[in-house]
Formats: structure tokens, C-alpha cells, sequence
């Protein structure tokens, strides 16, 4: 397919798609493994992986042979009636997170609205916290998904402009990030508390926000803060979580756990989407018949695949991968040592690297490695973020090391 036929289906996306995303001009018309080919043939290493969504490779055998064998049995009932790989996803996840009980959805975002939704109720009905009046602390920084509601308490004026008025009941605090130590972080959310205050809200590691990584012990402390003032902690683990940092939750390096996990992305395999909330009964039994609910939300298709996606993430030891190339991805990143790199930061294959001030940006540093055959993605035009796909191997970080090399020596 030549250069004009790329271009006019690009003509025709901007055309009759509404304009709410800049992608890299390259049209992808299918995936293996590792890989994204053009509908030129042309090959490319995936290091976006769909924002931390595609950690078993694109198109999976298995996943494939799950979907196509469910699809062709029974795709969707609605909530309405009892299903066999809803169950059996449920029994899953539970006994491989260790949470009691769980609520799925389809997005991130109907997760984190879910989680809102529980630590309110959970507000009123166990703490005791008068009707309307329940705050949530979040982190400056944070990144959530995009309803009016989780916008209204970003830090970031671009994606909130235009769509006001905002709900009340959310607070912000210091992200342990940046100058800011944890004890000033910790005193930052502290110092928010009060009596209506009913849980916090933050990611582990704020992925959209350049892979910013917190202190090591921050996430102990945020513990035991909201233990101490009977507080719900919830963690956003929709990018960091399923193995993304070389744990299978960005939590247990800190050897926590939380009140609440928000998982997305991955749980589908790349497949399909569906995302869940997961709590204690205690917490998520005040969710009664009719309080809450999703159409599409546990149909038995992506049930079915999301039970055979966590199969896979111990079965293939992508786990396990993620620690041990992570490591090795980072440590041969630090090594080009250039003068337009302020820092490599990350955990497991989810590594950003913050450029300096310079007439290069994150994009045009992409948009150069488009051109070496490696997809990445920038954020707030200073950080290049890489995720590639859990499945990867070594030989494939090294190609893409010599890539990102030639490219940052030749600026």
C-alpha cells in the first residue's frame, strides 16, 4: 500500500473522528507478539503496548482460541442472569489477588467511579460520616481516566477545560515526587484529613505523569496513616498492576495491602475491555440490587478471557520477565549517558526517561524512532515512556537499546 493510501486513511480518520487524539502518522493494520506491522508491511517494536494493556503480546494464540471458542457459545446475557465464566473469573481473581470480593466493569474509568462509589458508601453506612458530606484525598499529578467527575480533581488544567462544573468532595495532597520527601508528602495528606474524610485515592506509580516512581517506604507510611485515622486506601493499579512492575501488584514492593484495587487494562489481554474493583466484604457489601451496575460489565467473552489472561500471566512467567528484563532494560538505558537525558526512572518494563530542556522534544524523539522501526509514546513533552509487552525478550531490548542509542547520540 503506498505512502497516499497511508495518508488518505489518515485523511479519512480526521475527517469524520472527533479530534480528541494526535497519533504518530503511521497506519497499523496487525500484530504479533511484540510486533505492529503497517499496512505497508512495515515492522515495528511495540513499546506503548496500548498504555500498559497489550503485557501477553498481540494476539495471543491462546487468547485468540478463547475468545473465538466463547464468542461462538454465548458473548453476552447482561447482569441480569447467572453465567459459568463469570463465576469462574471471579473465583480467579480472587484467589490470585487475595481480595474477597470483587465488581467489574468495562474501562479504568468505570473502575475508579466504582471505587468512588464504594468509599463513599462505605462513608456513610460504616463510618458514619454525615449524608453529602465525604471526602476523598488525591495526589497532585494523578492521572484516573477521563468522566467529569475524575477530571474535576486533576492537576491538569487541559483536561478539565471546557467541561465544569465539578463535583465537590475531593482534596489534593503532595505526591511523594520531585523535592518532595515522604515525610512532606505524608504531612501533606495528612494535614487534609478530617472527620468526613473516607479514603485516598492515589496510583502507586503515576504512569501518565511521566513513570514517576515515589520514594521506597512512602507507600508503608500512606499506609499506616489511613489505618491510624480509619481511613479507606485505595490504590489506582490500572497500568502498574498484573506484573506491569515486575510484581504482580506495584503494592507488594512495599509489602502492603490496600483497602481497594482498581485493575483494567491488561485484565483483558489485550482482547477485550474489563476492569474491576476489588475490596473486602465488609467494604463492597454495601453495593445492594440496583445501586450500581454495567450493561456490558462481566459478560461472559471477556470473562472468559480475562480468566485465561491471569493464567497466563503465571503459566508464561511474565512476571517474572518484567522483573528481570525491567532491570536490564533500565540499567542499559542509564548507560547511554547523554546529555539531553535528565534521568531513567522506573520499575519492571515501565520505564520513563526525562529529557532535558532542549530544541528536541519528547515527540520528535518518538516520531525519530518511528522511523527506526520502534513505537513509543511521550507525555507532558519531556518524558519518553516505554512499555513493551511482558512477553518480550532480551534480544528484543537489546535491538531496541541500539535503536534508542543511535537515535539520542545523533541529536
Amino acid at each position: 500500500m503506498s505512502k497516499s493510501i497511508q495518508d488518505e486513511l489518515i485523511k479519512k480518520e480526521s475527517l469524520f473522528g472527533a479530534q480528541n487524539y494526535s497519533p504518530l502518522s503511521v497506519v497499523l493494520e496487525r500484530g504479533e507478539g511484540a510486533y505492529l506491522w503497517d499496512v505497508d508491511g512495515n515492522k515495528y517494536l511495540d513499546m506503548v503496548s496500548a498504555y500498559s494493556a497489550v503485557s501477553h503480546g498481540h494476539s495471543h494464540p491462546e487468547l485468540v482460541r478463547t475468545i473465538k471458542k466463547q464468542s461462538e457459545k454465548l458473548a453476552i446475557t447482561s447482569r441480569a442472569f447467572y453465567t459459568e465464566p463469570f463465576a469462574k473469573f471471579l473465583e480467579k481473581l480472587s484467589t490470585v489477588s487475595g481480595f474477597e470480593s470483587i465488581l467489574t466493569m468495562n474501562t479504568g474509568a468505570e473502575a475508579v467511579e466504582t471505587a468512588i462509589k464504594a468509599a463513599r458508601r462505605w462513608g456513610y453506612f460504616t463510618k458514619g460520616i454525615p449524608e453529602n458530606k465525604a471526602e476523598i484525598i488525591v495526589a497532585d499529578g494523578n492521572f484516573h481516566g477521563r468522566t467529569t467527575t475524575i477530571v474535576g480533581f486533576s492537576s491538569e488544567d487541559s483536561y478539565k477545560k471546557g467541561f465544569g462544573p465539578f463535583g465537590k468532595g475531593f482534596v489534593k495532597a503532595k505526591f511523594c515526587w520531585s523535592g518532595c520527601s515522604i515525610k512532606e508528602s505524608i504531612e501533606s495528606f495528612k494535614s487534609k484529613i478530617n472527620r468526613n474524610t473516607c479514603a485516598i485515592l492515589i496510583e502507586p506509580i503515576q504512569g501518565e505523569a511521566g513513570i514517576r516512581v515515589p520514594e521506597n517506604g512512602w507507600l508503608k507510611e500512606l499506609r499506616d496513616l489511613c489505618t491510624s485515622n480509619n481511613i479507606l486506601m485505595i490504590l489506582d493499579e490500572i497500568q502498574s498492576g498484573l506484573g506491569r512492575t515486575g510484581k504482580l501488584f506495584a503494592f507488594e514492593h512495599e509489602g502492603i495491602t490496600p483497602d481497594g484495587l482498581i485493575l483494567g487494562k491488561a485484565l483483558g489481554g489485550a482482547m477485550l475491555p474489563i476492569s474491576a474493583f476489588l475490596s473486602s466484604k465488609e467494604i463492597m457489601n454495601h453495593f445492594d440490587s440496583g445501586s450500581h451496575g454495567s450493561t456490558f460489565g462481566g459478560n461472559p467473552l471477556a470473562a472468559k478471557v480475562a480468566t485465561k489472561a491471569l493464567e497466563l500471566l503465571f503459566d508464561e512467567r511474565l512476571i517474572e520477565n518484567s522483573n528481570r528484563l525491567g532491570d536490564y532494560f533500565i540499567s542499559k538505558l542509564k548507560k547511554i549517558d547523554n546529555k539531553i537525558i535528565k534521568e531513567v526512572r522506573g520499575k519492571g518494563l515501565w520505564v520513563g526517561v526525562e529529557l532535558n530542556e532542549s530544541k528536541v522534544n519528547a515527540k520528535d524523539l518518538c516520531l525519530m524512532l518511528l522511523k527506526e522501526g520502534l513505537l513509543c509514546k511521550e507525555t507532558h513533552k519531556t518524558v519518553i515512556r516505554f512499555a513493551p509487552p511482558l512477553m518480550i525478550s532480551k534480544d528484543q531490548i537489546d535491538w531496541a537499546i541500539e535503536k534508542i542509542t543511535k537515535v539520542i547520540r545523533s541529536i
